[in-house]
């Protein structure tokens, strides 16, 4: 059985203190469940990807959020400890990993029978990045306790939508 973690956007200006769109004490306790998870998944001989916001300076979605994630800034940077702890990365300027990446076709390449799916924004990129694995047919796994949000309600209510309605599983 082939299986690929995605771990989404855990990246500086979501996980740490202060950061610039600072998803709270929830965002930091996943970070050594999701290093334990994903060397669980490598020593398996599983892929890792990670995908990480990458945002140009003058984002549209900055007219929405504050200016985060802005490629090539210390805030766009995989948080200390989960780096280089995976089979590459994906670069995203939108919600969902898919858009304007090449997140589709290293999936066809590799082939997977299930995609697990950890990270941040519970509500927000991990929910539009488990619809599009939906929309394309994957066996999709989210981990409740290895995905976190600044907004504990949308947060709760994605988990929902993902299992209800996008027919992921919930570990």
């Amino acid at each position: 059985m082939v299986k690929v973690l995605l771990v989404i956007d855990m990246l500086r200006d979501f996980i740490e203190e202060g950061g610039a769109l600072d998803c709270g004490p929830a965002a930091r306790a996943i970070v050594p469940l999701v290093k334990e998870l994903a060397a669980r998944f490598r020593a398996a001989g599983d892929r890792v990807i990670f995908v990480c916001d990458a945002h140009d300076p003058d984002d549209p979605e900055f007219l929405r959020f504050p200016a985060h994630c802005v490629a090539g800034t210390p805030g766009a940077a995989i948080v200390e400890g989960l780096a280089c702890a995976g089979d590459g990365v994906v670069y995203k300027k939108r919600f969902s990993a898919f858009y304007g990446t090449d997140l589709e076709r290293r999936l066809e390449e590799i082939k997977p029978d299930e995609v697990h799916v950890v990270g941040v924004c519970t509500n927000i990129c991990v929910l539009y990045t488990v619809e599009e694995l939906a929309n394309r047919g994957f066996k999709t796994f989210v981990y409740r306790d290895q995905v976190a949000s600044f907004d504990q309600a949308a947060h709760r209510w994605a988990l929902t939508q993902m299992e209800g309605v996008l027919g992921a599983e919930l570990l």
